[in-house]
């Protein structure tokens, strides 16, 4: 069953995996290059951070495999996205930049990630929790797989709560429904899922490029979340 997006008192928004998928194959063929230099400054950033933690990586939502040579040499890479189409060209990248580094690609659903608990040091997620049907119930899959004292680090575009800027983004959510991705996400969102979600805590939020409407997020799974499971 579909989710349903209540954008208001009247109107309704079917936001399902199937349309998600077919959005991002035909994203495929052209994805490097309409979203390659917009992003670069946020995914570098991103990178960084994970850079930084070290250890195996899940990066959720891999997509053409863009990010994938920015990654230190000395981290483990796993690699998953809803579009087959878009692994085929990750894949592609891999075999020709020689990347020894990604331990394997997979079709797999952000919502149902095939992996054991506490399988990652570090789960990354860019510009996916705002193109999934239900994102709370992904962003446990990614805490879930995450191990203790791990980070989840997400890119993400955050809307409004309130205003102009929100009534807007609800009023565009319809049209850009087909391309894969929502408009309005809130932060009040995150906050909640946060306040519900044992064992995770907030590191760091910040916004980075482009628009000002995006945040890299950061979230540490504390060594508490163990003795509580």
């Amino acid at each position: 069953m579909a989710e349903i997006i209540k954008l208001d008192g009247t109107r309704q928004l079917d936001f399902d995996r199937e349309t998600v998928e077919q959005a991002y194959d035909r994203w495929a063929p052209v994805y490097d290059l309409v979203f390659g230099g917009v992003f670069s400054k946020g995914r570098h950033t991103a990178i960084q951070a994970t850079n930084g933690i070290g250890g195996r990586v899940l990066e959720v939502g891999v997509g053409t495999g863009i990010s994938l040579p920015q990654y230190s040499p000395h981290l483990r890479i796993f690699g998953t996205d809803i579009s087959e189409a878009m692994l085929r060209k990750a894949k592609a990248r891999v075999a020709d930049m020689r990347l020894k580094n990604v331990e394997g690609l997979a079709v797999m659903d952000a919502e149902k990630l095939e992996f054991p608990d506490g399988a990652f040091d570090v789960v990354m997620a860019q510009y996916v929790v705002t193109a999934v049907p239900n994102p709370e119930v992904a962003l446990d899959e990614f805490a879930r797989v995450l191990r203790p004292g791990g980070e989840l680090i997400l890119l993400s575009r955050v809307s409004a709560d309130a205003g102009m800027r929100r009534f807007i983004e609800q009023r565009l959510q319809p049209v850009v429904r087909q391309l894969g991705w929502r408009t309005e996400f809130a932060w009040s969102r995150y906050a909640q899922w946060l306040a519900a979600a044992p064992g995770m805590e907030l590191v760091e939020r910040r916004p980075v490029p482009p628009f000002g409407h995006f945040s890299l997020i950061r979230f540490r799974k504390t060594e508490a979340a163990a003795a509580a499971a």
